[in-house]
């Protein structure tokens, strides 16, 4: 990837959701987590894309595991940001609650000869791309890596991530279900609301509702009450394999508020074996001075 010289390189992983074009935009270096399908494993977004996962998930007799970056992975992002010129790095990842990454990051920064900060979203999707968003655009800004992570951390006590599922079952079986556990007991085919929590870093339970319909209009008044009138909103609309409701939803948002970024993005193919096909939600965040 042609890369203009920063001196201060940034670094997510594939769980970001980052559009290509906002990666290419602002230079963001990107460590695949990987995808374990009974004997094959994929890099998240590099050996499989989306639409194949997705096509290729429901009709599947065995569920796909998920893997973190391993501490190599790291340092090869590393020692390419150094030869395109960086000298010092600023790497944000998911939740350390939801995956082993911001360890494997842990690791590498204390083995490389230039200054590197690890950041822990608490988030996950573009609740962690936000995050590394507010760095790049900080860096633009001729901000410093303390100022890159001021602003990650200002998205972070900001950042709503409501969504709900199709089915609990993916969840479930992928043992990321957090303190969304207790609907368990009820009923898989619950369409609950889910809240990602900043202050926790996991998934905990929102509102119960048993049909796709109402499942979609909890996930926006909550998030629209989350709002509570601000104005100079960051909105990313996700979704694993609902893109129309996902466009309606953004439609919804963009006609009755003032927002200045709207996204609308497919999730990873990681992200997507945890929650399964028919997810979809609102990420975003009001900018406060």
């Amino acid at each position: 990837m042609s890369k203009q010289p920063y001196r201060i390189a940034l670094i997510t992983d594939s769980t970001s959701d980052l559009p290509q074009n906002l990666r290419d935009e602002y230079c963001i270096y990107v460590a695949p987590l990987y995808l374990l399908w009974g004997n094959e494993q994929y890099r998240d977004g590099v050996d499989i894309t989306a639409e194949e996962f997705y096509e290729r998930l429901p009709r599947s007799t065995i569920h796909p595991t998920t893997s973190q970056p391993t501490p190599g992975d790291f340092m090869n992002l590393l020692e390419q940001a150094k030869r395109d010129g960086a000298e010092e790095a600023v790497i944000i990842t998911i939740s350390d609650k939801l995956s082993g990454t911001y360890d494997s990051a842990l690791q590498v920064a204390e083995m490389v000869d230039i200054p590197v900060h690890v950041f822990d979203s608490r988030s996950v999707s573009m609740g962690l791309g936000f995050q590394v968003l507010a760095a790049a655009r900080a860096r633009d800004a001729g901000g410093d890596a303390q100022a890159m992570l001021a602003a990650a951390e200002n998205v972070r006590q900001h950042i709503n991530i409501i969504f709900t599922v199709d089915t609990l079952e993916y969840l479930h079986r992928g043992g990321r279900i957090g303190g969304a556990a207790k609907l368990i007991g009820t009923a898989l085919q619950l369409k609950p609301q889910l809240i990602m929590s900043a202050e926790s870093g996991v998934i905990e339970a929102g509102a119960k509702v048993r049909t796709r319909k109402k499942a979609l209009e909890s996930v926006f008044t909550a998030f629209v009450e989350k709002l509570n009138g601000h104005r100079n909103l960051h909105i990313t609309v996700l979704h694993v394999c609902a893109q129309e409701e996902a466009e309606q939803l953004a439609k919804r948002l963009q006609d009755q508020y003032h927002v200045d970024e709207l996204i609308i993005t497919s999730t990873s193919p990681v992200i997507g074996a945890h929650a399964g096909p028919g997810t979809v939600g609102v990420v975003g965040y009001a900018e406060v001075e």
